[in-house]
């Protein structure tokens, strides 16, 4: 199964739902998230931040750079504290493991 397809979201063949399409129940979409810390849940959880967080409507999530995402970001961080570095995550890591 391509990535694409396992990620279809909306009516099936001809305008029936998924699972009428053949398509299983539990299938994943857009918008919800796997659970498995995959790129497709950090994506998720990201737009959905960054419309809580800016206002912003998926296209213009999706349409964002790295830097344009990664600049209304920074001020949140108060100004002078130190962003956190790779010592830090990874002692965070240890002290907070998730698996």
């Amino acid at each position: 199964m391509s990535a694409l397809s396992s990620c279809r979201a909306g009516p099936g063949i001809h305008g029936a739902a998924p699972e009428a399409a053949g398509a299983s129940a539990d299938r994943w979409t857009p918008g919800q998230a796997r659970g498995d810390g995959s790129f497709a849940d950090a994506a998720v959880r990201l737009a959905g931040l960054a419309a809580v967080a800016f206002g912003w409507r998926p296209d213009e999530f999706w349409g964002a750079t790295p830097d344009e995402l990664a600049a209304p970001l920074r001020a949140l961080v108060p100004e002078g504290e130190a962003a956190a570095d790779a010592g830090l995550i990874a002692r965070l890591q240890e002290a907070y493991p998730d698996g």
